[in-house]
Parts: C-alpha cells; structure tokens; sequence
C-alpha cells in the first residue's frame, strides 16, 4: 500500500516533465467560421457526491438503522499524462461529513469512552459524525477530447483525509447523550476510491483501508474492538 501512495505522489513529477512544446491551440474551420481549439485541454473538475454510507466489520449485535449519508465537494487538478490526454493523474482537496445512525452508543464515563450494543433499549436516534478535510489522488481514463464535453469515464485511486470535528448523539431513555471530539475516533483515515459513468453523473464508491475508531474503542460486555471501517456508495457529480 505504502509503494502505491509513494508512487501517486512520483506521477505528477513525471507528468510535468512530459509536457510537449507544441502549440496548444489550433483552428477549426466550421460554417465559414473559425473555431479555436485548445489540443491542451484539462478536466480540471469540481466535485459533489451524496453518498449512502455504511459500516463493515460492525461488532456482534451491531447493526444500522435509518438511513446514514455522506456529502462530499471540492476540486481536483487535472494533470494529463500523454499526448492523447484520455490518460491523467488528479490531485484535489476537498471536505466531507458523514453520519452513521446505528445500534452501538458511545458514552463517557471520567475521561473514558464506553461502547454498549443497544438491545432493548428505547431511543430516537443513535448516530456519530465524522467532518474531514480530504485529498483525492485519482488515476483517469476517459474517452474525452478537445471538441467532446461528454465522455466515458473511469477513475480509480486514494483518498487521504483528516477527522477535523467528529460527535455523537442519543437520544432515547433514561437520557439523551451528546458528545464532541471522541479521541478514540482516528484522526487520519485513508480509503481506495472509483468513479465511472458517462457525462457529469457517475457511480462513486470508496472503501476505508483501515478502521473508524482505534484499538482503544472495546465493546463493553465482550471486549471486543470496535474495528469498523466506512464503505460508501452514491454519485459525484463533476463540475467543469
């Protein structure tokens, strides 16, 4: 994993080296008219993706309820790769929150954190929160050109993110709960990414490499480690 992140970060040094000196515009004449056209086209690209978000590796009893979202925008840089341009590296920055409504509460008790599985229990809501900031690293393909706006699309990589603000919420009996900045959350989180379809919608998907909460997050009655990652699903939608 670590040679694949070491090599995302070599790719744009080798793109900028690649660069051609050729003219990056030429003419097309169309109806007695002239249309320029720039040969160094980028996808430079705004984002926006909803997301349904859900949890793996959840501990026994663990299960979600209601309906958990993600919102994710920023822009990513566009940096082709060959002469063609259908082939290119995209580095961005971006932000995200998401939610996770499911059956596991988090409490504190004298600077400690506490993780029960809801049973019986009576509540309304039982969610955490998590706000980061985040970098795209995406490998392109796309069967895009100078003159051709809509295009297939395939994009695959990383994405490194920081947990800026994270809370959590009950509310249900004897008494609600809420609570800020969990340290037990980690802090960087790190996901592989996909994004494929045709024109400005696309499929999106991202799996997390490693978990939510860290190896100090224990279930109460089990002791076993809350080792939940985040997988989500939706559509991003790529702004010119």
């Amino acid at each position: 994993m670590k040679q694949l992140i070491y090599l995302f970060f070599l790719l744009p040094i080798l793109a900028v080296s690649a660069q051609e000196d050729d003219n990056p515009l030429s003419k097309e004449i169309v109806n007695d008219s002239i249309t320029v056209i720039d040969e160094k086209y980028r996808e430079d690209q705004f984002y926006v993706s909803v997301t349904y978000n859900l949890l793996g590796n959840k501990p026994d009893g663990v299960s979600q309820n209601g309906f958990s979202s993600g919102f994710h925008f920023g822009f990513i840089r566009d940096m082709p790769l060959n002469k063609k341009r259908n082939l290119a590296l995209g580095l961005g920055l971006g932000f995200s929150t998401n939610s996770f409504n499911q059956k596991l509460l988090i409490s504190e008790s004298n600077g400690t954190y506490d993780y029960t599985v809801l049973g019986d229990v009576s509540f309304s809501k039982n969610k955490f929160t998590t706000y980061l900031i985040e970098f795209p690293i995406e490998f392109r393909w796309r069967t895009s050109s100078a003159k051709d706006f809509d295009f297939w699309r395939i994009y695959s990589g990383v994405k490194l993110g920081y947990v800026l603000h994270n809370s959590s919420k009950f509310r249900g009996s004897p008494n609600d709960i809420s609570l800020t900045n969990i340290s037990d959350i980690n802090k960087f989180q790190v996901g592989l990414t996909l994004s494929a379809g045709y024109s400005n919608v696309n499929f999106h998907f991202y799996y997390a490499l490693n978990d939510i909460f860290d190896s100090n997050a224990k279930v109460n009655s089990s002791g076993e480690n809350v080792e939940m990652n985040a997988i989500k699903i939706g559509l991003i939608f790529y702004i010119l």
